[in-house]
């Protein structure tokens, strides 16, 4: 319950919202300029478009430029981002967010040696990759109550639909 954990909460809410503006705009970090979803680009397509390895690769593929997974891949960085960042929902957040980090896991496989191609897949670690890393850290903001700590909590905690769903909290 302590700083630790929105020591934690902080800066994985920021990496997540940092994503929807980039991925909005295009501003050119993980998004070219001219790229953005405003400028008709989609988020889900150049990703999940060069899956090349693992076994959902061709699930991946039909998957890739999708209006509803666009739409669903960019309300959950803005939701997951947010959540965390203001303390409210931290749980459902990181459920979220932990399942977006295995998704991205799966597409990139990185147990996988060679593509499908035949080429060496450059993985560098199978297990201990960075999707991995952040869906794992999501956990503790969410099992310690992280959002009650320089955030929001305790006033979400307290509307009076929430105090009977407390996964929500």
């Amino acid at each position: 319950m302590g700083p630790s954990a929105s020591h934690l909460r902080l800066p994985l809410g920021f990496v997540f919202l940092w994503a929807f503006p980039d991925k909005t705009f295009g501003l050119g970090y993980a998004t070219a300029s001219g790229k953005g979803r405003l400028d008709g680009g989609s988020p889900t397509k150049g990703f999940l478009g060069s899956v090349a390895a693992g076994p959902m690769e061709s699930v991946f593929h039909s998957w890739a430029g999708q209006a509803w997974a666009d739409r669903l891949f960019m309300l959950g960085l803005l939701g997951v981002g947010a959540a965390l960042l203001a303390g409210i929902g931290v749980r459902l957040a990181a459920a979220a967010g932990t399942v977006m980090m295995a998704l991205m896991w799966l597409a990139e496989w990185p147990p996988a040696r060679h593509l499908s191609d035949g080429s060496p897949s450059m993985s560098s670690n199978p297990f201990a990759h960075y999707h991995l890393v952040y869906a794992l850290a999501l956990v503790a903001p969410a099992a310690t109550g992280a959002g009650t700590t320089w955030g929001l909590g305790r006033l979400w905690a307290r509307v009076p639909w929430l105090s009977r769903n407390r996964r929500l909290r």
